[in-house]
């Protein structure tokens, strides 16, 4: 009889056991799906507050604005026709619902046209950024190659058959326009710490484009930029000190014939959607302000998720 009584009672404990373990077992999931669904929910409503930054941009960008310089700061301020500065929204850590957002515009003019600029605007671009000679001359051939018709590669450049066929994931060269930036980054030579930079530094990306018409706008170049545009390092400093009253109405006679603008129809906005303190969305969108027979419109050239 206490036999019995004592396999009841290991039974007894194995089945409290199991119940225990299956217990837990189901608290343990219950936790990790509300913890996957919260997540799934910041992400989507961080999502929607980037989507706001770019929104918000595009109000500034569509206002009366005539002018646009590069400010101390690094950011864009704009002018009216008059030109009168004109307020700023808030562009950082802007309270919306359940989070905030924040974004940067830039000018997209102020940037160098790969499909546009000559190989020794390149090399000079690549030089002020402080790349290597033999770094440089990979990736001007190879930018080269990647936008001509052909399937030649240059000395230090590549083509299908010589190179992007024989990588792990294979692919052939365009041969024809960068359509967006981020083509660089399946070019040779052009490596993600080039392309986004490092440590702070900012990468080629920040000053490249493929969706200017071309010229460069004087009042929101870097110097990275103007270098490339050869100017000197005292040309660069007068310049940053003369847009520190406003902006250019002219270009001035000793920078005439290098391919300047000084008004921008182009921007660049890179938003980020933030929930409780850290960013769990970010977007870029490329704007660009037409007129037409109805006025002014903005029309979204590029949209894309970022890293």
């Amino acid at each position: 009889m206490s036999r019995q009584r004592g396999f009841a009672l290991i039974a007894v404990l194995l089945v409290l056991a199991m119940l225990g373990i299956l217990g837990a077992e189901f608290a343990y999931s219950m936790r990790l799906e509300a913890t996957s669904v919260r997540a799934y929910k910041d992400t989507l409503t961080a999502a929607h507050l980037a989507e706001a930054g770019v929104e918000q941009a595009i109000r500034e960008i569509a206002g009366d604005v005539m002018n646009a310089v590069l400010a101390e700061d690094g950011s864009l301020t704009f002018y009216n026709r008059e030109r009168l500065e004109l307020k700023r929204l808030p562009r950082t850590n802007v309270p919306l619902g359940a989070g905030q957002f924040s974004y940067r515009i830039t000018d997209e003019e102020a940037r160098l046209n790969l499909n546009t600029s000559p190989p020794d605007r390149v090399e000079r671009l690549l030089q002020a950024l402080g790349l290597e000679k033999s770094d440089r001359d990979t990736i001007n051939d190879s930018l080269q190659d990647w936008r001509d018709p052909n399937e030649e590669h240059r000395l230090n450049g590549a083509e299908s058959e010589d190179y992007y066929l024989k990588l792990p994931l294979p692919y052939r060269s365009k041969n024809s326009n960068l359509d967006s930036v981020t083509e660089l980054l399946q070019i040779k030579g052009v490596t993600p710490a080039i392309y986004y930079g490092t440590a702070g530094k900012p990468g080629l990306e920040a000053f490249v484009t493929v969706k200017s018409p071309g010229q460069v706008n004087l009042n929101t170049a870097s110097c990275v930029v103007l270098r490339a545009l050869a100017f000197g390092d005292a040309e660069c400093s007068a310049v940053e000190q003369a847009r520190r009253d406003g902006p250019y109405t002219t270009v001035p006679g000793q920078f005439g014939g290098r391919g300047l603008s000084l008004t921008t129809r182009t921007y660049r906005v890179e938003a980020e959607g933030i929930i409780d303190g850290q960013p769990r969305a970010r977007l870029t969108a490329i704007i660009q302000r037409r007129t037409d027979s109805a006025g002014d419109n903005v029309t979204v050239l590029e949209w894309s998720g970022i890293r």
